[in-house]
């Protein structure tokens, strides 16, 4: 039976300065205090941040929120994996709702972007989800698992990757899935994986649920089969509602 280590992934999006780093410290200091070895982290800030955020780097990774596909080139305003790499980092975000909608990212794109994390050394967080349109049809399940096997790249071997679930309808609207939408889709993402990839990758795929997550549903969330974590908006953005969460996934 394959033990997957539980993955709790903050993503700052456009927020934060760089005051906010001593938010870290009360982080660190609390999971140093309390002896409960806390689940694996990650704190993804805007990239200007990333050799801060590095730098008070503890039991917490740290990640970036989008890279290009290219190693180097004429991208104006784009970053590499290899640079993220270089600075410090350990993962990476590719194909959130607001990359695919704001900057009409496919799935293509998102696999070649996983791809280019991949060989710089970087562990992928690979987003997918569905609109309040295609939830409202009962389609989610189809599209979803569709969009996973189009994002994954072709050096997916289950333990380098992980995915994130997030409904575009649940982002910061404070929805949420049921406890069995939220089971059931990691059910059948896994299951998706499977049949395509192989039953020891999909067994070792970590699988996150996020949309609305905060310090209220995060140990709910963290019952259900198949969910093996979180990613995580707006509660990661103070320490006394990311905490919470963090400890709701560690043991």
């Amino acid at each position: 039976m394959t033990t997957r280590t539980k993955l709790v992934a903050g993503n700052r999006k456009m927020n934060g300065a760089l005051a906010d780093l001593a938010g870290l410290d009360a982080i660190t200091s609390y999971f140093s205090a309390n002896g409960k070895k806390p689940a694996e982290t990650v704190i993804c800030p805007p990239s200007l941040y990333l050799q801060g955020f590095v730098q008070k780097k503890s039991f917490f990774k740290i990640g970036a929120q989008n890279c290009h596909h290219e190693e180097k080139g004429a991208f104006t305003g784009d970053i590499s994996a290899g640079m993220i790499k270089e600075i410090g980092a350990d993962y990476v975000i590719v194909g959130h709702s607001e990359r695919r909608g704001a900057y009409h990212e496919d799935n293509a794109t998102v696999a070649q972007k996983a791809s280019a994390a991949l060989r710089a050394g970087l562990t992928p967080i690979v987003c997918v989800g569905e609109s309040e349109a295609i939830y409202q049809k009962t389609e989610s399940v189809a599209f979803v698992t569709a969009q996973i096997l189009a994002s994954l790249p072709a050096e997916f071997d289950g333990k380098n990757c992980a995915v994130a679930y997030e409904p575009i309808w649940a982002i910061g609207t404070g929805r949420t899935p049921t406890e069995e939408e939220i089971a059931g889709m990691s059910g059948a993402i896994r299951q998706a994986v499977s049949a395509e990839r192989g039953a020891d990758k999909a067994a070792a795929l970590r699988i996150l649920y996020g949309g609305s997550v905060s310090d209220k549903n995060a140990a709910i969330i963290a019952r259900l089969p198949d969910t093996d974590g979180v990613l995580v908006g707006g509660a990661c953005l103070k320490p006394e509602s990311f905490i919470p969460i963090i400890e709701a996934f560690s043991f």
